[in-house]
């Protein structure tokens, strides 16, 4: 069986005891995963490089940094500052995908395009030999707990495929929905970073959740 990781989203912890969460599940987690939303391109607000900054403070687990904002390029540095170890942003909110991974690249961190539902796969063709992840949403961004939208496993699909030919070496994240019903599924079809917000954080145990994620006994 191939490697499997899961990148729980802090976006389902409570915020007034962020660290506590964070120092929980680090040790069991592949990355951390950091939702920065700002309202405008996705109708929601989340948090800033502030709270990057300070959960790199406590966190020695890589920062899986994904900006929902629109011209991720303003902020790439300042990202990069706080503590990301992967920055990924959305194809959709900026007309210069190719710089603005290309600027990831050089700073030597893990560059990443992000794709919501809507858009169609083949759009990131030409960037993928320049990521080191595609993340494909599985919700609408903008909200954590939602549900996972069936028509993402043919998406899924269709990524892996493109992956493959194009780029090989480039993992495939999913994130939206991620829960221990539909886990297995998305594995089988292509998925190797799973993002799990709810499903972890708000669990009774959530070590459990992802040990039984990640197979471990």
């Amino acid at each position: 069986m191939k490697d499997v990781f899961i990148s729980p989203s802090i976006l389902s912890a409570d915020f007034t005891k962020m660290g506590t969460a964070v120092k929980t599940i680090e040790d069991y987690s592949d990355y951390i995963h950091c939702d920065v939303m700002d309202g405008l391109f996705v109708p929601n607000i989340s948090f800033g490089p502030k709270m990057v900054k300070d959960i790199r403070k406590i966190c020695t687990a890589p920062l899986d940094v994904h900006l929902m904002i629109v011209e991720p390029e303003r902020y790439v540095q300042t990202f990069i500052e706080s503590g990301a170890d992967i920055l990924t942003f959305h194809i959709e909110a900026t007309k210069k995908p190719a710089d603005v991974l290309e600027s990831i690249k050089a700073r030597n961190i893990k560059s990443g395009l992000a794709i919501s539902p809507d858009t169609e796969i083949d759009t990131v063709r030409k960037f993928l030999h320049l990521c080191d992840v595609v993340v494909l949403m599985s919700v609408y961004p903008g909200f954590g707990g939602q549900k996972f939208l069936e028509k993402s496993i043919e998406r899924l699909d269709r990524l892996t495929e493109l992956r493959n030919k194009v780029n090989p070496d480039a993992l495939i994240e999913i994130d939206g929905g991620i829960n221990l019903s539909n886990y297995e599924e998305v594995i089988a079809h292509g998925a190797d970073i799973l993002v799990a917000g709810s499903a972890v954080l708000n669990a009774e145990d959530p070590i459990s959740v992802i040990k039984e994620i990640k197979k471990i006994q």
